[in-house]
């Protein structure tokens, strides 16, 4: 009997909060939509040039998504031409995680590969540079808003690279 009086109890408990946590979040909310699941295709995304003057040798940049609270952002890089991606630094840690080619980074006077599935992690405001190969697919995630502040300038045709 107090078995079934302790989960009569329980249940009831559980289902009082479920309740609440639903109230707490109403449907059609931005909260709600915040937290809402995304699925993209790459097929399907939008992509525009990180350097425009370099027209179709432009790399080009897709952001996959921007956390409104936060500005965290998640992003894809693609290079049509092989390229060094000059020194530069971000407000926010950067993270990048090559899915398509090998690229060298370079920091603190250290250079390192990583190839696909490989990983990598610059803090904010670390001055960084870049050699992404032809037809490289990098993604980055970012912990702040998406910023890129360059040292010497950004690449020019000069900086493609066969």
């Amino acid at each position: 009997m107090q078995t079934k009086l302790c989960l009569t109890i329980l249940t009831a408990f559980i289902f009082l909060l479920s309740s609440r946590a639903a109230e707490s979040i109403p449907i059609g909310s931005a909260e709600a939509a915040v937290n809402a699941p995304e699925f993209k295709n790459l097929s399907d995304l939008k992509w525009d040039k990180i350097l425009p003057d370099l027209g179709a040798d432009s790399p080009e940049i897709s952001i996959l998504r921007v956390d409104p609270k936060t500005h965290a952002t998640s992003l894809l890089i693609r290079t049509p031409k092989a390229i060094h991606v000059r020194k530069h630094w971000h407000t926010a840690n950067e993270s990048h995680t090559m899915i398509i080619g090998t690229a060298t980074l370079a920091c603190d006077g250290k250079k390192g590969e990583i190839g696909p599935g490989g990983f990598n992690f610059m803090p904010a405001k670390m001055v960084h540079e870049a050699w992404l190969p032809t037809n490289s697919l990098t993604f980055i995630t970012v912990d702040g808003a998406w910023d890129i502040n360059w040292v010497e300038g950004p690449p020019t045709a000069a900086d493609l690279t066969r």
